[in-house]
């Protein structure tokens, strides 16, 4: 056990100050008294000498004291410029590193200084300081600060970012951002309420880069300046196009009638639409499902004869004759008479049956299907997501294979300000096109592949099944997902489901918080850190007189140092930390108290 000598009130009066005035005035006064009586003056001179050391040493304490003090008051923002940061990303590369602004490690011995200025009164303490309406600056001020940095081999742990409005979060995220273009990995932003500032830094840092190519824009609010991004383009099984829309279906388990007769209906008419060729669309489909599979089925029907049906045409001129010319009855006749014996087909089946399904009950069932492909088709989202142009067009046309393989910078506003509900459908879409992408990156191997950089800023917008699958296995892809949310509340409301929340968050190594005024959310925090010891000394006097015994007194005096257990860092006062200030848990349990500069670039 310690021993009670090594406890100290770090917050104590500057007694070093007064002690170093003391003995530079002793050895002034030894020299003093030396002039005007010259005797023994080796002697003083040696004594004079020495109190002049003692001077120096308790006033470099004191010194010590004093800055430690001023930290305490320090209030100023800082910025950075692009070639400050490319020259800190470049350093940080060289280390396998990211660098995570200016903090220190924060370990029992911060929180022991924290705890104890607590118990004294923090006004009381250090006056003023303590007051500042942005929040409790004194905070960091609790250590020197240096440059902070993460090993860039724990990102693939994914990071969760969480603070209230204007505190910071979009300004964390310019600094990874630009660290990740510096390095030239894959940068895929997702911004649901679309941040200028974040699309122009990342604009200006793919240009410090010397690449300034790279940088792919998106918006829906500017589609002159957006490039078209399909979200079916890329698929290994016919399976995987049907998933991708049907999990935008709103479920609360994912797996409900609804869902399922959904994701049949897409299954089945993305396998007639690739049966004749065409590449299905979110447009293609959403014609097929409103106005029904008919013309559809005829085309699937009369590719399937041509290709496994010898003399089709001819064979089948009796039925066309026995159902009048009614084409599509005809072929579905000659299907089931002759051709399904030659060359049955699954996909034909499946089409069959919706196409035959009772238009009423088939109405009902995608009832919640059609409303989420009118939103992704309705104007301008029917060219930027399902791009059909004639060759030779200027529009720039690409997919999320495209994105990663040509390692580009992309920018996806989602503009949910405006349209919220039509914002989350791109969103979640989009990020279920790229765990289809991940997948294939996992199937087929990554060695020769640069990491994938995924933000989404205010992420509960967007997050579904596929997003938390991607999170869940997209470290094997090499895929580092950074996520910004407000609350822990976001996710569960989100996802309508708590546990499917506590997944999301299960699946973040990384926490940073900025200020975060929800208690559950600080108590989440809080609980991922470890208990303390916290040492404080309590103090008693005593005094006493007997009465039997004339002019007898006692008194007494004790000191006791006292351990109780305390939290790390203090749930509450996660709510008091001022803007651009944040404290971090990272992969392997080490905790920081950081800062990060405004990324200032020029217009």
């Amino acid at each position: 056990m310690a021993s009670p000598y090594d406890f100290e009130v770090p917050w104590r009066p500057n007694f070093e100050a007064k002690m170093a005035l003391v003995w530079a005035g002793g050895s002034a006064l030894i020299l003093v008294f030396s002039l005007a009586v010259p005797l023994f003056s080796r002697f003083a001179a040696l004594l004079a000498v020495g109190c002049a050391l003692a001077a120096a040493y308790r006033g470099y304490q004191a010194y010590q004291r004093l800055v430690d003090a001023a930290r305490l008051q320090r209030f100023d923002k800082e910025f950075i410029d692009l070639a400050e940061l490319q020259k800190k990303a470049r350093q940080a590369a060289e280390e396998n590193s990211l660098w995570l602004g200016k903090g220190f490690p924060w370990t029992d011995i911060e929180a022991n200084k924290l705890h104890a200025l607590l118990s004294l009164g923090v006004v009381r303490t250090i006056g003023q300081a303590a007051q500042h309406t942005d929040g409790a600056y004194w905070v960091h001020g609790l250590a020197a600060e240096a440059d902070l940095y993460s090993e860039l081999s724990q990102l693939v742990g994914h990071t969760l970012i969480v603070g209230t409005t204007r505190v910071g979060k979009t300004r964390l995220f310019d600094l990874l951002i630009a660290q990740a273009i510096f390095r030239g990995e894959t940068v895929i932003i997702i911004d649901p309420k679309g941040d200028h500032a974040l699309a122009k830094n990342a604009r200006a840092a793919c240009a410090a880069s010397g690449a300034g190519e790279r940088f792919v824009y998106f918006h829906p609010a500017h589609p002159d300046r957006s490039a078209c991004i399909d979200p079916l383009r890329n698929w290994n099984r016919k399976t995987e196009l049907a998933s991708r829309v049907a999990a935008l279906i709103p479920s609360e388990t994912g797996a409900d009638p609804f869902t399922a007769f959904g994701w049949k209906v897409l299954n089945d008419i993305t396998n007639g639409m690739i049966a004749i060729g065409r590449r299905p669309n979110l447009v293609q489909l959403r014609r097929y499902v409103e106005g029904g599979p008919d013309g559809l089925l005829q085309r699937a029907l009369k590719a399937h004869f041509t290709r496994h049906v010898k003399d089709w045409e001819s064979r089948a001129a009796a039925s066309l004759k026995r159902h009048r010319d009614r084409v599509l009855e005809a072929y579905l006749a000659f299907y089931r008479e002759i051709a399904v014996l030659e060359a049955p087909s699954v996909e034909l089946d499946g089409l069959i049956s919706t196409y035959e399904h009772n238009r009423e009950h088939f109405q009902k069932m995608v009832a919640s299907l059609i409303p989420i492909l009118s939103m992704l088709t309705s104007e301008p989202l029917q060219e930027l997501l399902s791009p059909d142009f004639e060759p030779g067009h200027e529009r720039l046309v690409t997919d999320m294979s495209k994105i990663i393989h040509g390692r580009k910078v992309v920018y996806i506003g989602l503009d949910s300000l405006a349209d919220a509900t039509v914002g989350s459908a791109i969103g979640s879409i989009l990020l279920a096109d790229l765990a289809a992408v991940a997948g294939d990156r996992y199937n087929y191997g990554i060695d020769s592949l640069a990491p994938v950089n995924l933000f989404i800023d205010e992420a509960a917008e967007v997050l579904n099944q596929p997003a938390i699958q991607l999170m869940n296995k997209g470290g094997g892809a090499d895929f580092r997902v950074t996520i910004a949310t407000q609350t822990f509340a976001d996710f569960a409301s989100r996802l309508g489901d708590e546990n499917k929340a506590r997944q999301v968050l299960a699946n973040t190594n990384h926490k940073i918080a900025l200020r975060v005024l929800d208690a559950e959310t600080q108590k989440y925090l809080a609980d991922g850190m470890p208990q303390i010891k916290v040492r404080s000394m309590a103090l008693r006097y005593g005094h006493q007189v007997d009465p039997w015994v004339q002019a007898e007194y006692t008194a007494s005096y004790q000191e006791q140092i006292l351990e109780e257990e305390a939290e790390l860092f203090p749930a509450a006062m996660l709510g008091e930390l001022p803007p651009l200030h944040f404290l971090a848990r990272l992969s392997g349990g080490r905790t920081i108290k950081g800062r990060i500069p405004i990324l200032v670039v020029s217009p």
